[in-house]
């Protein structure tokens, strides 16, 4: 009885006993930049909530000194952060000495740090100033608002026509459905002032005759990003939003081949990870997918566990999955390679199924990816 009793109270106690408590991590921004006003008001802005979620104007810092600014932010799970500096806008963000957009700042966070940058240029806000990489080429279209009934956020679409479109009247196009919209065509809109200059390599592919006229359309993102763009319910939402109202208002409003061996998707980062899903999650819509430096499984992120669950017939597609080699690229090529081998289990073959592209001196940033858009549109939409 004694035993017994003693054995309860133990119970109880071990019922009783409070889950341990997640550490949170203190980060501390310290940035030194030189030759601004006292007054300055300067913000952080980042990939995750705590720095705005790349809102440009959203988290300020507090000048602790003289040209020194900071900013202490709580973290719960670890995480690679990605962030830039601005002065209120992406019109006025962090530059090089020519003038360009400085590439993300990236720190890898499992513990409570110091991180010291410096910045000794900015842009100037003036709307007239050159824009690095010139403007838009082409016909595009712009859609606000489409499919404020939905379970996600209403957003802008941007659709690019390519050459002679209006001129051959009966003629009828694939689509190239891409995500972060905003970053594609025009650099004045692109979240970091650098865009893909997905419309002149596009129209230059297809004047020289290297890839078939296609539309492409470009899905712009909100600030849900990286929870639409990732598996999970607001991915789930995101894909439902694509599948049945993106792709069904383009196909009533151009002149498009609708069905999927006409119908491909992409998009870089968490982009790349959400385009590989609305393909393999709908190969009745899209056939074909462009999953740049994709983040397959990363951190809490894993969508290689469903593709190795996967028991049914081999799906119709075409995967064009690659990444570059520095900084956020290395915390991302295990997961890419994961997903691989899930593909060659399932499958797929390399230079059949999938093509896989490995830039080791490139980083995670909008130039990069443009730059082998080339090879992969030639893949995707090769020449008649």
């Amino acid at each position: 009885m004694k035993n017994a009793i003693l054995l309860l109270l133990l119970l109880l106690c071990t019922m009783a006993a409070p889950a341990q408590a997640p550490t949170e991590k203190v980060v501390t921004f310290m940035l030194h930049t030189p030759g601004l006003p006292d007054t300055a008001q300067v913000y952080i802005t980042g990939n995750a909530p705590e720095l705005g979620n790349w809102n440009p104007a959203k988290v300020e810092m507090e000048r602790t000194g003289d040209a020194t600014w900071e900013k202490e932010i709580l973290l719960r799970d670890p995480m690679l952060l990605e962030y830039k500096y601005t002065l209120g806008s992406w019109e006025q963000e962090a530059t090089d000495s020519t003038g360009s957009p400085l590439p993300n700042f990236t720190v890898k966070v499992e513990s409570s740090l110091q991180v010291k940058n410096q910045v000794m240029h900015w842009r100037s806000g003036n709307s007239k100033a050159p824009v690095r990489g010139g403007g838009v080429t082409g016909n595009i279209a712009y859609h606000e608002k489409v499919g404020k009934s939905t379970a996600v956020p209403a957003r802008d679409l941007v659709v690019w026509l390519p050459p002679n479109y209006e001129q051959e009247r009966k003629k009828r196009y694939p689509v190239l459905y891409m995500h972060d919209g905003q970053n594609l065509f025009d650099p004045t809109t692109s979240s970091f002032g650098v865009d893909w200059r997905l419309d002149e390599t596009a129209d230059s592919l297809i004047r020289a005759g290297e890839m078939e006229p296609i539309i492409i359309v470009g899905i712009n993102n909100t600030e849900n990003r990286m929870q639409e763009y990732v598996p999970g319910e607001q991915g789930a939402a995101y894909v439902a939003y694509v599948v049945n109202t993106v792709k069904s208002f383009i196909d009533s409003t151009y002149r498009t081949r609708p069905g999927a061996k006409h119908t491909a998707t992409g998009g870089s980062s968490a982009g790349g990870t959400v385009a590989f899903m609305l393909a393999w999650e709908h190969p009745d819509v899209f056939s074909k997918a462009i999953c740049m430096s994709p983040a397959f499984k990363v951190y809490d992120i894993d969508y290689v566990d469903d593709v190795l669950a996967y028991k049914g017939r081999k799906k119709p597609l075409f995967f064009y999955i690659d990444n570059g080699g520095v900084e956020l690229e290395e915390q991302l090529q295990p997961g890419i390679d994961e997903m691989l081998q899930a593909l060659k289990q399932q499958g797929y073959r390399e230079g059949k199924d999938y093509t896989w592209v490995k830039d080791e001196k490139a980083k995670h940033f909008e130039s990069a990816w443009g730059k082998r858009m080339p090879q992969a549109l030639r893949l995707l939409f090769p020449a008649k």
